[in-house]
């Protein structure tokens, strides 16, 4: 986690493909499929996504204590670094390297949100309900963005739970319903 927060820029989200690569992929702690419910759980609670999956990870790991210090060890390393670059930023930016670093890292950062999302989108399971919330999302997403419309990304996620629990109750009803026609 030290690592991840020392070293990532652009927030949550581009440390999503960071979280995934260390340890899904290469720790091997989580299951993909874990790692995909913790992302949607981190999302949808309260707080920045990147610290709850820290704290995610570490609990499962390690108990409340192990939460405790991975969430720390994503917190402190950030904090530090933005402190110290907030006592200093205007005179900071006005070094042209920095600032040219800057522009590099805001690439580096589109980059960061891509790639975990379309690593996620590779390994998301494909059933109707899962690509037509997906295409719908995106089509509003793209539609509200040239028309000018004001859209909470909160309420995506909200329209998007609510018919995933519409439909999961709908086939739970049909499954005990035919399950007690067969008695």
């Amino acid at each position: 986690m030290f690592k991840i927060g020392m070293f990532t820029f652009g927030g949550g989200y581009a440390m999503i493909s960071l979280l995934d690569s260390e340890f899904v992929e290469r720790r091997k702690w989580i299951e993909h499929g874990e790692f995909m419910d913790m992302v949607t759980v981190a999302e949808s609670t309260p707080g920045p996504i990147a610290i709850n999956c820290a704290t995610f990870i570490g609990y499962k790991r390690e108990g409340v204590w192990g939460s405790v210090f991975a969430t720390l060890g994503m917190c402190i390393p950030s904090f530090t670094v933005i402190f110290l670059i907030s006592l200093f930023f205007d005179r900071f930016l006005e070094i042209t390297w920095v600032a040219a670093a800057f522009r590099g890292i805001q690439v580096c950062v589109i980059y960061l949100i891509f790639k975990a999302g379309t690593k996620m989108l590779k390994k998301i399971k494909k059933t109707p309900l899962t690509v037509g919330l997906m295409s719908v999302t995106l089509a509003c997403v793209i539609a509200f963005s040239l028309f000018s419309i004001s859209f909470s990304s909160i309420f995506y996620i909200l329209i998007s739970g609510f018919i995933g629990l519409l439909v999961f109750t709908v086939k739970y009803i049909k499954e005990k319903q035919s399950g007690e026609g067969q008695k």
